[in-house]
């Protein structure tokens, strides 16, 4: 049986509610037919696919010369602009015409 409760995070818990909490770290985890408990396999399989995923992810650090017009641009986008310029370079190297007319 499923038991739906919501809470107000923005007011504090009422004795009730701090009593249901308390219960519920008292109840066992069942799992079921829609959601049945990993192996230890699955497991092992997720950490695998976390690790490879944390790779791709990890960003390398380059050193970038850059006209003193573009520097000055690419600031005025404010906080966070080194990742919009990343963002904008991965775009032009995908499209095969910008490369091309760079090249």
């Amino acid at each position: 049986m499923i038991v739906r409760k919501e809470i107000d995070l923005t007011q504090p818990l009422a004795p009730s509610q701090v009593e249901m909490l308390h219960n519920l770290e008292s109840r066992p985890i069942s799992p079921d037919e829609d959601c049945p408990e990993l192996t230890m396999e699955q497991l092992a399989q997720f950490r695998r696919i976390s690790a490879a995923n944390r790779e791709e992810r990890c960003k390398q650090t380059v050193t970038l010369r850059l006209s003193p017009q573009a520097l000055r641009r690419a600031k005025s986008l404010g906080k966070g602009y080194t990742s919009v310029l990343s963002r904008i370079l991965e775009s032009a190297l995908e499209n095969p015409d910008i490369v091309r007319h760079y090249l």
